[in-house]
């Protein structure tokens, strides 16, 4: 069993003062892999006090260090790749082969796509005889999921380091082991005392207190809406800036008349991609009635075929959900679709085939789906894929739209009609025929899927604050400030 039990703070691996021992359970075997100390509030006042510290000089440094920094940070990473990719399978039940690739290389590109990001962004701007500057915020805590654990890290670190910000970051306890391999290629990259801190916990303790902490000057958090709401509320008596990138529930319109295998196919691998833990999934798919019983036939040969097997197994199938608390939750929602009365077309309830332990969730395929029913309102988090028919283009857009969420939506068909669609639809990202992220094009939600963004350069803006400067003043003068203005 892997052991992380010490932080990183201020340079050095260091005890815990006053945490407590946690293990993490295999999703595949719910037998213990590795143990982790949960963090204290004590742990994080230090965390917190290195990262001040250390804003004083980082803060100051050039573009061109900042940039030379994260170029080794890259570097130590990629030797480390193997390493992360196993603790992801081992801990949150990603196949190998895909934690080998999507998620691994989905936290190098961050940091890849925030060293170009770095090179062009320009912190001053003239504006007429004034000028306008984006500075550093300060110390600021990131709360990462476990979902797409180095993704998530990465994509907040990276702009974060870039505007010359210390941080403090708290993975999720479930998937600890990556956070701190993350931690050691920060190390060896030579990054500077106090501008990484890595203080392992839960939420309620560590995320609770870095989100109060009145040194803390922004919060990054990814993570469900019932959470981000916390972090919020935890934050708000010291007006620290909040960042958050909350659930989805995202729909896939297949416009009218559109060739079904590749649209079908696209919707269904988006769906069951890492056993359709991804805050994006698409996990409502809206066929137009003319093409919905030959849509619905199709996806059920696919579901009825599409592989569960072992994390550590190489192969294209999917593994089991992260936890049983997890498990049970979509096994409820899947009840609460057959009881409010979808059509159980595929899967269902219980373990996958040939699972006698561990969260193995069958892939799963409601029909008859409405608007109106749970599973077509609450974010699953799982491989259970709803689909509802249309009669309009504009219904659909309605449809699509009826919810609290706003992170993502897919609309597949004609070019010329989805540029149409894409304007319609009340989503931070939407995605057409089949295209993926790019991690150079913002990424953040709408309504209750958050606030902020995310990637590139706009990373970078959500990391600085605005100051104005007003009159260009000679050398060591003060203005003169009416007296009305300065009452």
């Amino acid at each position: 069993m892997n052991s992380y039990l010490r932080h990183y703070i201020d340079g050095q691996w260091v005890e815990s003062e006053g945490g407590r021992r946690h293990e993490v359970i295999s999703p595949a075997t719910e037998q213990p892999v590795s143990e982790v100390v949960l963090g204290s509030a004590a742990d994080v006042d230090k965390a917190v006090a290195a990262a001040r510290r250390a804003f004083e000089t980082f803060s100051t440094t050039s573009k061109e260090e900042r940039v030379a920094l994260l170029e080794r940070i890259v570097a130590e990473y990629q030797a480390r790749m193997p390493q992360m990719a196993r603790a992801i399978s081992e801990e949150m039940g990603a196949p190998i082969s895909m934690a080998s690739t999507a998620q691994v290389g989905a936290g190098l590109g961050h940091l890849v796509t925030g060293i170009a990001a770095l090179r062009d962004f320009e912190f001053e701007e003239k504006v007429g005889p004034n000028m306008v500057l984006r500075e550093p915020i300060g110390v600021v805590a990131l709360i990462t999921p476990w979902n797409w654990p180095l993704n998530q890290i990465t994509a907040k670190l990276a702009p974060a380091l870039a505007a010359g910000n210390t941080v403090v970051l708290k993975p999720s306890e479930q998937t600890p082991g990556c956070a701190a391999i993350f931690a050691e290629a920060v190390h060896a990259a030579g990054v500077p005392a106090g501008v990484f801190n890595l203080v392992q916990g839960d939420g309620p303790g560590v995320g609770t207190a870095l989100a109060k902490h009145p040194d803390v000057d922004m919060v990054s958090f990814t993570g469900s809406t019932r959470a981000g709401i916390l972090v919020a509320k935890n934050a708000a008596d010291t007006v620290k800036r909040v960042h958050q990138e909350l659930g989805g529930k995202s729909a896939n319109i297949i416009l009218p008349g559109t060739p079904l295998d590749k649209a079908l196919k696209g919707a269904a691998l988006r769906l069951l991609m890492n056993s359709g833990q991804s805050c994006i999934a698409p996990m409502r798919l809206l066929v137009h009635r003319s093409q919905y019983d030959e849509a619905v036939a199709w996806l059920r040969a696919f579901f009825e075929k599409a592989a569960v097997d072992e994390p550590l197994k190489e192969g294209q199938h999917i593994g089991p959900v992260v936890n049983r608390p997890q498990y049970e939750k979509i096994q409820g929602l899947i009840a609460k679709g057959i009881e409010e009365g979808a059509e159980l077309v595929a899967g269902g309830p219980g373990r996958a085939e040939g699972k006698d332990s561990g969260y193995y969730v069958k892939p799963t395929l409601f029909a008859g789906v409405t608007n109106d029913m749970t599973i077509a309102r609450e974010e699953i988090f799982g491989p259970v894929l709803g689909v509802l028919v249309y009669d309009s283009v504009e219904e659909a857009i309605r449809i699509a739209n009826d919810t609290v969420y706003g992170l993502a939506a897919y609309v597949m068909g004609d070019p010329a009609q989805a540029r149409d669609v894409v304007r319609k639809l009340r989503a931070g990202s939407v995605f057409v025929n089949s295209a993926n992220l790019d991690p150079n094009i913002p990424f953040g939600g709408y309504k209750q899927s958050g606030n902020g963004r995310e990637f590139g350069k706009y990373g970078i803006e959500e990391f600085t604050e605005l100051k104005g400067i007003i009159g260009a003043l000679p050398e060591g003068a003060v203005p003169d400030i009416p007296a009305e203005a300065a009452a």
